[in-house]
C-alpha cells in the first residue's frame, strides 16, 4: 500500500521533498532532508502564508530562493479582509514553487514606506529580492495567481 504524498521545495536551499500526508496530518513538522529547515507545512497538511515584519522582511522576502508574493494589509481595511482567504489559497496551492506572506502595514511602517504602499489592500510579488509586479485593489484569484506564475517561470 502506498502512502499519499506531496513534494514540497525547501524555501531555503530549493531541494524538492517528498511529504507523506498522514505523518504531517498527525502533527509531525516536516523538515528539509537536506538543510533539515522546517517546511512550509502546517498540521492540517496545508501551508499558511508567513507574516513579516520591519525585522525579518530582508531575511523571509528580500533574500528567498523563491518567489514571494507579499499582502500588504492593515486589521481596519475591509477589502484587506475580503482578499485574506484567496491569499491563504494561494499559499497552500504556491507551496513549494513561490512563498506567500503578509505584512500588517500598521505595525509595520518602515517596510510600507520603502515600499511606497500607499493604498490597500496591495500585493507585491518579488523574484530574487526584487519587486516584479503590483496589484492594488481586490482581483480574482485566477488574475493574482497568473501574476505569480508569471515570476515563477
Amino acid at each position: 500500500m502506498t502512502a499519499e504524498s506531496r513534494l514540497i521545495r525547501c524555501p531555503s536551499c530549493g531541494a524538492t521533498n517528498r511529504v507523506p500526508t498522514h505523518k504531517v496530518e498527525a502533527g509531525r513538522q516536516p523538515v528539509c532532508g537536506r538543510c533539515k529547515t522546517p517546511l512550509p507545512m502546517g498540521a492540517t497538511g496545508t501551508t499558511a502564508p508567513m507574516t513579516v515584519s520591519d525585522a525579518t522582511f530582508a531575511a523571509e522576502v528580500e533574500r528567498s530562493a523563491l518567489p514571494v508574493l507579499l499582502d500588504a494589509w492593515a486589521p481596519w481595511c475591509g477589502p484587506c479582509r475580503m482578499i485574506a482567504p484567496v491569499v491563504d489559497q494561494l499559499a497552500a496551492e504556491l507551496a513549494g514553487r513561490a512563498r506567500v506572506a503578509k505584512l500588517n502595514i500598521d505595525d509595520n511602517p518602515i517596510t510600507a514606506s520603502r515600499l511606497n504602499v500607499r493604498s490597500i489592500p496591495m500585493l507585491l510579488v518579488f523574484k530574487r529580492g526584487r519587486e516584479v509586479d503590483r496589484i492594488i485593489g481586490v482581483h480574482s484569484k485566477s488574475e493574482i495567481a497568473r501574476r505569480v506564475e508569471r515570476a515563477i517561470a
